[in-house]
């Protein structure tokens, strides 16, 4: 069975970008995308895909979701979450990459958030990560970084996954 996980970089308000850009450039947040997503398929929006300063990532199977016919370089392209899920394998990790609108429709089918968690409201907002429900979810990691010479934000890697309920 698919194994469907959501991976963000949340603020403390889920703001997670403004003007189709990333709010936080955190290196550590950036590494464990690559550790974590590497080898699996991701799933993203057109607009998440034209973000990506090199274009679809390498080491993974890109899928970009577009109701118009369009082609993205090295990615697959499909017209709705519902049918890429269709042409992934049963056996499956897919991240879910964003953005807003395809975590707000992936958030029900999601086992799995991945979440980095800042230490920060955003002045500037446009797009944010869903408001969930942290009851139907059980920590399974939760490890705390402070700031430094390369983060200007404390923040935290927190693993969230679905309870059986």
């Amino acid at each position: 069975m698919q194994k469907i996980a959501l991976i963000a970089a949340i603020a403390e308000n889920n703001a997670i970008g403004h003007k189709n850009k990333l709010i936080y450039w955190l290196p550590n947040d950036l590494k464990r995308f690559k550790e974590l997503t590497t080898g699996h398929t991701i799933i993203m929006g057109s607009n998440t895909f034209r973000s990506l300063p090199k274009g679809a990532l390498p080491n993974r199977r890109n899928i970009v979701l577009s109701r118009k016919t369009q082609c993205f370089e090295k990615a697959e392209t499909f017209s709705s979450l519902e049918e890429a899920l269709n042409n992934c394998k049963d056996e499956e990790i897919i991240y879910i990459i964003g953005g807003e609108t395809l975590y707000k429709a992936a958030m029900p089918l999601a086992d799995v958030l991945c979440l980095t968690e800042i230490n920060d409201t955003p002045a500037q907002a446009d797009a944010f990560f869903p408001i969930f429900d942290r009851s139907k979810w059980e920590i399974i990691e939760n490890e705390s970084f402070p700031k430094d010479e390369k983060h200007e934000f404390e923040y935290r890697f927190v693993t969230y996954v679905k309870r059986d309920i």
